[in-house]
């Protein structure tokens, strides 16, 4: 039922707009013709059609419970074609039709902008067969057989490993920054993506009753268990439907006259309603847009300005998403810049996930790095070599302890902070030192709080599958209410629905392990910039731009845009209640009605526009 009202309103309503528009102006012109019969005729038939289309809206729109202000419109066109003034009809139908264009183009412009759903999705797999290789759907894989997982590849199904050692970027699945590493025998989920050797797997379940498919499937059930929002002017349908019945039959009987009643069914049908409110909308998204937020629908812009609390992810999203160096601890007469300058320069030749993170931290700091040689790499131990003549260990406790005659790297690594990896470095036989790394808070994190709380935002809860103690770490450093870790991402939605018994929730986050919870959230924040594509389909709102301070900024135009919305609102039934009491005592015939209507929908579109220009400051990172 629902997609057949959505398929006359996304085909339909084009068409009706054009057509209402097309036997206005030809009415208009054949009325200053000969054949002025022409004219009537292209007016009736213009309001006929658009009153036909609303007729079967309203009756799909009644069998869902639904009921709004459309049934004024199709009275007052109704009545116009009843009582021979079908120009006033005419009018009624083309702000009906045009209104409803409105919104079918905010919807339609924000999901054409979005990714497939669930892009990260492996579609296939290379099979062990006897023949050798073999590329099969997924789908065809059953458990027992033995696939190949390549360099860069998203493992597809869940398996148990049966070579010697995998590394695994699992942060779309559990929210961890670090990758993590299986050897043989261990179980292997779905969902990661090898960032290692090409490794074999051996297919524990089928592909639907994997954990990819399984986060897929409380996608799907949580968006649909979130009720559909109703359009704003809706909410005040019965009691200005029944004020106009009431006040539309008092004048046809305290005049005797018809046409008194049909003046004030044009003048209540409520096009201030119908176009304002989605024009604010549209507004409020645009203006969101330019700042690199994308807000899917009216509906997500209305429950963005309700929002009181926000459902933090940590790793990727109020973190860097990357291990990177947070301290160095060197011995007595070791500089530490000049550890890791050493350090970073020999791990150029490892392709290790720490190596990576210590020669990014280096470059960031404009160190020259110099050409490692003799080098000799232990996998996922370390590796050793030679930088302008000295000898150099990088890798971990165990390994530079043994390759050192003095020194204990174990001795510099009391108190680390949670979460932390530990990469010792040895320099010409003795213990140098250790360098520690961790996902680091992102830099706009703090003043992304601060302005969040200045919108109005009372609670936060930072909710991850990290381990508890980072997670912990990372909420006191941000502030905020409670910090939960070790979650999956069922326990995520539970906590989510929990919030949404106390007050609106926003969940933000960017794996495909936050898009159950995003979808169960009143509103589900993405970040599609650095996120994975599962997320940004179930969330109700995405930030383009990799900067976080955007949210609070769109939160203030989702609250300025409501504002403005239900100014339109206030505004409309109000000026259309005077031309109701007007056009009952006579003094505003159907057509003239009609055009007072053409005014007041002016004045309160041009409030409505007010919406574009909603003034916010943006911070850059460089200023927190």
């Amino acid at each position: 039922m629902q997609g057949v009202v959505g398929s006359l309103r996304r085909y339909g309503q084009p068409l009706l707009a054009v057509v209402a528009l097309i036997t206005l102006v030809g009415g208009g012109i054949g009325h200053f013709t000969p054949h002025q019969d022409w004219a009537s005729g292209l007016w009736s038939l213009g309001t006929g059609l658009v009153l036909s289309a609303l007729v079967v809206e309203i009756v799909l729109s009644l069998m869902q419970g639904r009921f709004g202000l459309d049934v004024i419109a199709g009275l007052s066109m109704g009545a116009a074609l009843v009582f021979g003034e079908p120009l006033a009809g005419n009018i009624v139908a083309l702000m009906y039709a045009g209104g409803q264009q409105l919104e079918n183009f905010a919807e339609g412009r924000a999901r054409r902008e979005m990714t497939a759903l669930l892009g990260r999705t492996a579609r296939t797999a290379m099979r062990y067969a006897r023949e050798g290789l073999e590329e099969v759907p997924i789908e065809t894989l059953m458990p027992g057989e033995r696939i190949l997982i390549r360099h860069g590849e998203v493992v597809p199904v869940d398996g148990r490993l049966s070579g010697d050692r995998a590394d695994i970027d699992m942060s779309a699945l559990t929210g961890e920054a670090m990758p993590a590493r299986f050897y043989t025998g261990d179980d292997i989920p779905s969902g990661g993506t090898s960032i290692g050797a090409a490794f074999d797997l051996d297919v524990v379940r089928a592909a639907a009753d994997s954990t990819y498919a399984g986060i897929v499937r409380l996608v799907e059930q949580a968006q649909q268990s979130k009720a559909p929002m109703v359009r704003l002017a809706d909410r005040y349908a019965l009691w200005f439907l029944a004020l106009t019945v009431v006040i539309a039959g008092g004048a046809w009987w305290g005049s005797g006259d018809p046409l008194r009643a049909l003046a004030v069914l044009v003048v209540a049908t409520p096009c201030p309603l119908i176009l304002a409110v989605p024009v604010a909308i549209i507004s409020g998204m645009s203006r969101a847009a330019s700042l690199g937020v994308l807000i899917k629908s009216g509906g997500a812009l209305e429950a963005l300005a309700r929002v009181r609390t926000a459902v933090l992810d940590k790793t990727g999203t109020m973190t860097s998403g990357k291990a990177g160096v947070v301290e160095i601890r060197t011995v007595d007469g070791i500089e530490p810049e000049e550890m890791l300058r050493l350090a970073a320069s020999l791990d150029q030749a490892s392709n290790h996930v720490s190596a990576e993170a210590l020669v990014q931290s280096a470059r960031e700091r404009g160190m020259a790095l110099l050409s490692p040689t003799n080098i000799v790499e232990t996998p996922g131990s370390g590796v050793e070599g030679k930088i302008d003549g000295r000898s150099l260990v990088v890798g971990g406790s165990d390994f530079v302890r043994g390759k050192c005659s003095s020194g204990n790297p174990y001795d510099l690594g009391h108190d680390l902070p949670p979460g932390t990896a530990v990469v010792a470095v040895g320099i010409d036989g003795v213990v140098a030192g250790i360098i520690l790394l961790s996902d680091r808070i992102r830099e706009d994190a703090h003043s992304t709080v601060a302005a969040f709380r200045a919108a109005g935002v009372t609670r936060f809860v930072m909710a991850s599958g990290d381990h508890v103690d980072a997670v912990r770490a990372a909420g006191n450093l941000l502030g905020v209410e409670e910090a939960l870790g070790n979650l999956l991402p069922a326990q995520k939605v539970e906590l989510v629905i929990a919030e949404r018994l106390k007050a609106p929730v926003m969940m933000i986050g960017d794996g495909v392990n936050d898009a159950p919870a995003l979808a169960a959230a009143d509103v589900g924040v993405a970040m599609g910039a650095r996120g994975a594509a599962a997320s940004s389909e179930s969330a109700d709102v995405v930030l383009l731009v990799d900067h976080l301070a955007r949210l609070p900024a769109a939160l203030m135009v989702a609250q300025r845009t409501r504002r403005i919305a239900m100014q339109s609102v206030a505004v409309g039934l109000s000026l259309s209640l005077l031309a109701m009491v007007a056009a009952a005592f006579g003094y505003l015939p159907p057509v003239e009605g009609a055009l007072l209507q053409e005014l007041i929908d002016v004045a309160v579109i041009l409030n409505a526009l007010r919406a574009l220009r909603v003034p916010v400051a943006v911070r850059s990172p460089r200023q927190d």
